[in-house]
């Protein structure tokens, strides 16, 4: 060998950004492999890279004895003398292996192993590198599709966009460049499995960070994101800086900041949301741009009544219930819309049921459990029916019955006819 393995080694260091130790190492263990596939594992040898030379060096070292037991890691001394007047008994002589003479087979060999040895070396230089890049986004070529996505290649490596974490909406082909969004990087016997998203709610404020200066350096927090993949999504953001509008300047001059982001996800709306410690302020914020009336908040189920005025209920829940699904899913809370109407109507009936349990001195939960679950039931529901219900008796009954007349909450004939005509003949779904 001459001074070109040097300059090889040096080469495949700068271009492959692998450690050039680590090319030594791995070429002095296929050196070593080889010499052992070639003469046997009995032979004690020693390989070294000469730096001056730029050359592999490899030494076998024999013991010398009287009388040769073992050919392979001995010599007699009458021929060790021949190489060394000075040698004696039990000495430890070594001798140059010509590298040269390994054959055509240990030649292949030991090729395999530097092969597969700077394979490896890249590859864990790789999951390194991208295991710390996990939460970025890294741009890429669309190069095939196999059954569980696309493979996008990113240069020195493959990413996987997994059919789940695609935009329902894109289409790819072959060459096409895209963004993505890395959320794992697996170590794998084949190399590392870079995983990247499109559809992850985090890609949004990634790209808020790349896009916006204030979310980039902290002024402006992303404090949640709700995504409905290619259609339209919500962002939350607060400012740690008073003068600073968060809304303002994620959106930009003239909307040049949400443009570019709009423009990367092809055309998928998005709302900026002010975020607030107060549930119901929130709320408002989250559904907009419909106007709430008001507000109830049920802190231990999570649960919030909003009421709205009745020509804004369409867009409060929003085509195909995609504003109220998109806010509750930032809010993490459950939203019951309601018209102000039918509140009102809902109210007017609680309130009814409220006073007629009240006279009757039974529980409202002992009416509901019997089935009668509106006031209008329970006004025309017959004495037989009333009697089923938890704590009611004849003199209970008598109460209650002066007390519908006395409230007004009789029902008009008509309503009764057709109460009774629905309890006769039950409405059955169609086929």
């Amino acid at each position: 060998m001459s001074s070109e393995l040097k300059k090889a080694i040096d080469q495949i260091s700068k271009d492959r950004g692998i450690d050039r130790d680590l090319l030594i190492d791995t070429l002095e263990e296929a050196v070593r492999s080889s010499v052992a596939r070639k003469y046997g594992d009995q032979m004690d040898i020693e390989v070294n890279f000469n730096e001056e030379l730029g050359e592999i060096q490899v030494y076998q070292f024999k013991v010398v004895v009287a009388k040769i037991n073992d050919p392979v890691s001995e010599i007699e001394l009458e021929e060790a003398r021949t190489h060394d007047p000075n040698v004696q008994l039990d000495d430890e002589m070594g001798f140059k292996v010509n590298v040269e003479d390994l054959g055509r087979i240990a030649a292949q060999s030991a090729k395999q192993v530097i092969i597969q040895r700077m394979r490896d070396a890249e590859q864990e230089i790789i999951f390194e590198e991208y295991r710390d890049r996990k939460g970025e986004i890294v741009s890429g070529i669309v190069q095939r599709r196999d059954r569980t996505g696309w493979i996008i290649n990113l240069g020195r490596t493959e990413a996987l966009l997994p059919k789940e974490e695609q935009v329902p909406r894109e289409r790819y082909k072959r060459g096409d460049r895209i963004q993505a969004y890395i959320i794992d990087v697996q170590k794998e016997s084949r190399g590392p499995q870079i995983l990247v998203s499109r559809s992850h709610p985090d890609y949004m404020g990634a790209l808020f960070a790349r896009e916006v200066p204030e979310v980039y350096d902290g002024t402006v927090k992303i404090m949640g994101v709700s995504r409905d993949p290619g259609l339209r999504a919500k962002v939350a953001v607060s400012s740690r800086d008073r003068d600073v509008d968060p809304v303002g300047a994620c959106v930009g001059i003239r909307g040049s900041r949400i443009q570019n982001i709009v423009q990367e996800l092809k055309g998928e709306r998005i709302d900026i949301v002010v975020w607030s410690p107060d549930i119901a302020v929130y709320a408002q914020n989250a559904l907009s741009p419909a106007v709430i009336s008001r507000i109830m908040v049920d802190d231990d189920e999570k649960t919030l009544e909003v009421v709205v005025p009745d020509d804004q209920l369409t867009l409060a829940i929003g085509r195909k219930g995609q504003n109220v699904k998109l806010a509750a899913h930032l809010l993490g809370w459950k939203i019951d819309i309601f018209t102000e109407s039918r509140y009102g109507e809902i109210n007017a009936d609680k309130k009814g049921m409220d006073q007629l349990a009240s006279v009757a001195e039974v529980a409202m939960e002992a009416f509901l459990a019997a089935g009668l679950d509106t006031t209008a039931r329970l006004v025309v529901a017959t004495d037989e029916e009333l009697l089923q219900v938890a704590g009611m008796n004849p003199e209970k009954i008598r109460d209650m019955r002066a007390a519908v007349n006395i409230l007004g909450l009789a029902p008009a004939p008509e309503a009764q006819a057709a109460d009774e005509e629905e309890n006769e003949a039950p409405v059955t779904p169609e086929a």
